[in-house]
């Protein structure tokens, strides 16, 4: 078996035995940044796989994941480190009893009384490294995204009482976006950049089989056509937001729940709610509109109709 970052085509079946199915333009994105070691940032709509990416590949390299969850209002305490004031503050009151306060003001900012967050996890993990993954940075601020650029560019944060802290092992970084708000321009280019779009038929029926074996070869194949279809014009049109590589997975679970094993108007109009989160989604999805989307197709993607 292949090292992992010996070539495009080793990530990818690495990723495969990982249950992820990446195009080659994505691998080639991530191989480059684990050659060149520098932060990948993915943008692209909700459910495309994005998180899923960073999940993987940890599996696939033998490394740990270490996850930031962005939000509005994320402090950098909450990213990097902060003391514990509390294991200090016992200190300094033993230290008085004994007659040593002195010294134990010095010592209170000792690494034992760090408390370390995902950043300087990463930085401080063992070798062979982890993997960072910063998720949904657009809900963050922008005071946030200038405190990750010392990070993002040299590997490195600073600690005031402690000092500069670089990584030992480089720790593989996947910053993912929804775009809900443009990023810096000084932090994409820190990164390399690729956009993750919604995948293809053929790749999302390799998902649901890997993610729904129990589901029946039609059914999977019927699963994956039909959402590509919602998802392609005129059909997206008619929705708020089309359904993600993470709705069509739960999509066929319920169907294999439901015995279903060949889709229909009723059972498409009756599970909509897997599909969407919206109530004008599920509405827009008559049955009507659902027996139009489960026409046969040629291999041009033309209705066959009888």
């Amino acid at each position: 078996m292949p090292p992992v970052q010996s070539s495009i085509d080793a990530l990818i079946q690495s990723l495969e035995r990982a249950g992820y199915f990446a195009d080659r333009r994505l691998a080639t994105a991530v191989f480059l940044a684990l050659k060149l070691q520098r932060p990948l940032l993915l943008e692209g709509e909700p459910g495309v796989g994005k998180t899923e990416l960073a999940k993987a590949l940890a599996t696939a390299l033998g490394r740990v994941l270490l996850r930031l969850q962005c939000y509005d209002g994320l402090e950098q305490r909450e990213a990097l480190y902060e003391w514990n004031y509390a294991a200090q503050l016992l200190h300094l009151r033993a230290a008085e009893g004994s007659g040593q306060a002195a010294q134990a003001e010095r010592e209170v900012y000792q690494e034992r009384f760090l408390i370390r967050r995902p950043l300087l996890q990463a930085l401080q993990a063992p070798e062979p490294g982890a993997v960072l993954l910063v998720d949904e940075l657009d809900r963050a601020d922008e005071p946030f995204e200038a405190f990750l650029l010392e990070y993002l560019g040299e590997y490195q944060v600073s600690i005031p009482e402690l000092g500069t802290v670089r990584a030992g092992a480089v720790p593989v970084t996947i910053l993912t976006s929804n775009r809900t708000r443009d990023l810096h321009d000084a932090l994409k280019r820190r990164c390399l950049y690729h956009w993750l779009d919604y995948p293809d038929r053929d790749r999302e029926l390799a998902i649901v089989r890997n993610r729904v074996p129990a589901a029946g070869e039609r059914l999977a194949a019927q699963v994956a056509g039909f959402v590509a279809r919602l998802r392609s014009q005129p059909f997206a049109s008619a929705f708020q937001r089309a359904p993600g590589i993470a709705e069509s997975v739960e999509w066929a679970k319920a169907l294999v729940a439901l015995d279903t094993l060949e889709l229909d108007p009723e059972v498409v109009t009756d599970t909509a709610g897997i599909l969407f989160k919206q109530r004008e989604d599920v509405a827009a999805l008559t049955r009507e509109l659902a027996g139009e989307l489960l026409q046969p197709q040629d291999e041009g993607g033309q209705d066959i109709r009888p």
